[in-house]
């Protein structure tokens, strides 16, 4: 079995390092390790229900990860991962996800006795390829090539909260203490408030990932990053909100999963955050961005949230129906708690006629609705900021507005003209 686990090793070698002379470009290459790390996460959580499936299975052997030889797992991880971005420019991903199947119903019965194939290994090979390869060679070559920027940044997400949130942790109570159970057998009451904390912590990683999208078309990944500085959202408030989650996210599993291992893995995190890649970013922010970077870096700290917005250039516009009630009434909140650098407009002032709140950046993206509310109260403080960063979340930011549509204020043309002190006009619910 030593033979045949050295013989994988030295194909897969054979195959990657010229995929790696193949693509020179650091977009390629950087697109083939983020297709790697999504194998390697995709594997393994598949190997967590292959016994149960009846799938397959490994021989005992030494450098086993619950059950799986490491070598064997990175080896699988570079073939599923790796090889489709390298050689992306010759080989369409059909064919691709072909050689794949084929090299793997070869490779899987040669590997015997090391990979012991069980009843259904056949069919779970095949939803393998389909779950796992295939998304994990989409993300590598859609980063590579820059395309597809929403359908990216959502597997980008996945395997980012897919290795930090489950792979990190089962890794460290395997090698070290703690365990799943220890959290999974709370009381339901515990459970709820614990998914309810972690919910609010990780909300500002995920309105950093969209502002990031949205505000500079780009993604959290290194080596795609937006096309310009962001300072928005949650980047108004602290420098690195999406590591600052990470970090209080896997805080919270070390104390809930009773894990000194992973207390100690967080630990790590934030040095290595500080000590390696904090100062590798610096020197690009500064490169790419000089004085106005310097300017941002010296307003916002990186891991300590600022309570008032950090804001800069041409002030927002926050347009609102003076003739609602319920504009109005939002108005002044706004208004009495001294918004930075947004201006408050009456909305029969704005051309073409709005139908419903508008936010204008100073950089010219633009909300409707909930959302522009949802927008206005960034600029209030940090409190009133994660108020409308739950307001904008998919799924929130609809039904949300759905309601405020039916019970609040329908959507309707601001009138022109100056403030009148009339009432929203009816809503679906006005005569209920």
């Amino acid at each position: 079995m030593i033979a045949q686990r050295f013989l994988t090793l030295l194909v897969t070698i054979a195959l990657v390092v010229p995929g790696l002379c193949f693509d020179r470009t650091k977009r390629g290459r950087a697109g083939a390790l983020l297709g790697f790390i999504a194998a390697a996460v995709g594997i393994a959580a598949s190997r967590e229900v292959a016994d149960d499936v009846d799938g397959y299975g490994f021989a005992s052997v030494d450098g086993a990860f619950r059950g799986m030889p490491v070598d064997l797992w990175l080896a699988w991880a570079a073939l599923w991962g790796a090889l489709p971005v390298l050689y992306r420019r010759v080989l369409p991903l059909p064919v691709a996800m072909g050689i794949l199947l084929w090299l793997d119903l070869t490779a899987l019965q040669l590997l015997h006795p090391l990979v012991q194939l069980e009843r259904n290994w056949l069919p779970a090979e095949l939803v393998s390829i389909l779950a796992i390869a295939l998304p994990a060679a989409l993300v590598g070559r859609w980063t590579a090539d820059r395309r597809r920027l929403g359908a990216r940044i959502a597997l980008q997400m996945a395997v980012f909260a897919g290795a930090t949130l489950w792979l990190l942790p089962t890794i460290a109570f395997e090698y070290g203490d703690g365990a799943w159970t220890n959290l999974t057998e709370l009381p339901r009451w515990a459970m709820l408030a614990i998914a309810q904390l972690a919910f609010l912590l990780s909300l500002p990683a995920l309105l950093a990932v969209y502002e990031f999208a949205v505000r500079g078309n780009g993604t959290p990944y290194p080596w795609d990053p937006p096309d310009r500085l962001v300072t928005t959202g949650p980047y108004a408030y602290v420098g690195n909100p999406m590591q600052l989650s990470a970090v209080a996210l896997l805080a919270l599993l070390a104390a809930t999963t009773q894990s000194l291992a992973l207390a100690a893995g967080v630990g790590a995190a934030i040095a290595f955050g500080i000590g390696v890649a904090d100062p590798h970013e610096r020197y690009y922010l500064a490169t790419t961005y000089g004085k106005v970077w310097r300017t941002y870096d010296g307003m916002v700290p990186n891991w300590w949230p600022r309570w008032r917005p950090y804001a800069t250039g041409p002030p927002a516009t926050l347009w609102l129906d003076d003739n609602c009630t319920a504009c109005r009434a939002i108005r002044d909140f706004l208004a009495e708690r001294d918004p930075q650098r947004l201006v408050l407009a009456p909305a029969h002032l704005h051309r073409p006629t709005l139908w419903r709140a508008r936010y204008v950046s100073g950089d010219g993206h633009q909300e409707n609705g909930v959302a522009a509310i949802a927008r206005g109260l960034e600029h209030l403080h940090l409190g009133w900021a994660f108020v409308g960063w739950f307001l904008r979340l998919p799924g929130v930011r609809w039904l949300a507005q759905l309601v405020a549509d039916a019970m609040i204020a329908a959507p309707h043309a601001a009138a022109v003209g100056p403030a009148q002190g009339g009432g929203c006009p009816p809503t679906p619910s006005s005569g209920c």
